[in-house]
């Protein structure tokens, strides 16, 4: 069921050293969550090898616990040195694996050969934050083994020696060629993170920004993140409803034969019916019917 879940509104991460915030990921009810063994752990060996474990035991009690849950574990880069040692602690029982600074298809290749070294199929969330990685995002998104695909802005401007500004102009390219590879791959793309926790407006505006690019949804580094991430990438009650009837009418009207039709004085064509027809596969279960 968690596997399944292949376009997520929000993604909160929790550090994988700390079994207590682990354990709180479910109270802000995200659609899929990410136990962090990169960034959120100090860049030593003995850092690294100290969260392996906690990590690998917490995301256990997590899916247990909520088995409704998908829970993915971050590894971390496939070129650092730390990556095979962290190959040792994911299980099957997770929705996926998140694989940070993919660079080329072949990196994607070579995570799943290790993958299967292991004997584990777990699909990718892929991310692509350096220049190499946006440059090539296309070919690392057709991958059959890539179902997400994250950008991140911090990373990439880093690596390009450039600076990060409220405004963002200087991730808009690269921002904007994730989201298009992923749709011509046909993987969801995951949006930026917004550093300023206790900014509610400096978020919406940022999510606004993803979502009007294309993005499924957001990732999110504070539990306060993960319901205003449902409400900008979520579809609001009138949203869903116009879609139901625009889709009704379209069936209707084909019932009839007839291939062009108007609803609500506008003429109907296949884009608007693609667009409603996205808006209802992105509802929870729940609200389908």
């Amino acid at each position: 069921m968690a596997a399944s879940l292949l376009r997520p509104r929000s993604v909160l991460f929790a550090p994988g050293n700390r079994a207590d915030l682990i354990a709180k990921l479910p109270r802000s009810a995200p659609d899929a969550v990410v136990i962090d063994l990169e960034d959120a752990i100090p860049g030593t060996a003995e850092a690294k090898a100290a969260a392996r474990p906690v990590a690998r035991d917490a995301a256990r009690d997590l899916i247990a616990a909520a088995p409704h849950l998908a829970v993915f574990l971050r590894v971390n880069a496939p070129h650092s040195p730390y990556f095979a040692d962290d190959l040792a602690v994911l299980t099957p029982e997770l929705a996926g694996v998140v694989v940070p600074k993919l660079e080329s298809a072949a990196d994607v290749q070579r995570v799943a050969k290790a993958l299967e070294a292991h004997h584990l199929n777990l699909p990718l969330l892929a991310g692509l934050e350096t220049g190499a990685g946006v440059w090539n995002a296309l070919e690392i998104l057709r991958e059959e083994t890539v179902t997400l695909a994250y950008f991140g802005a911090e990373d990439y401007t880093t690596d390009l020696g450039g600076r990060r500004t409220a405004g963002g102009l200087e991730v808009l390219y690269a921002r904007s060629k994730v989201a298009l590879a992923a749709r011509l791959a046909g993987v969801a793309a995951l949006d930026i993170v917004v550093t300023a926790l206790n900014d509610e407006a400096a978020f919406r505006t940022d999510a606004e920004q993803g979502r009007a690019l294309g993005y499924a949804g957001k990732l999110c580094i504070h539990p306060a993140q993960v319901a205003l991430a449902h409400d900008i990438f979520g579809a609001t009650p009138a949203e869903a409803a116009r879609a139901r009837a625009l889709l009704d009418a379209a069936h209707a009207a084909a019932e009839r034969g007839h291939g062009a039709f108007s609803f609500e004085g506008q003429m109907v064509d296949e884009p608007m019916l693609s667009a409603a027809r996205a808006v209802l596969a992105a509802l929870p279960e729940a609200d389908h019917e």
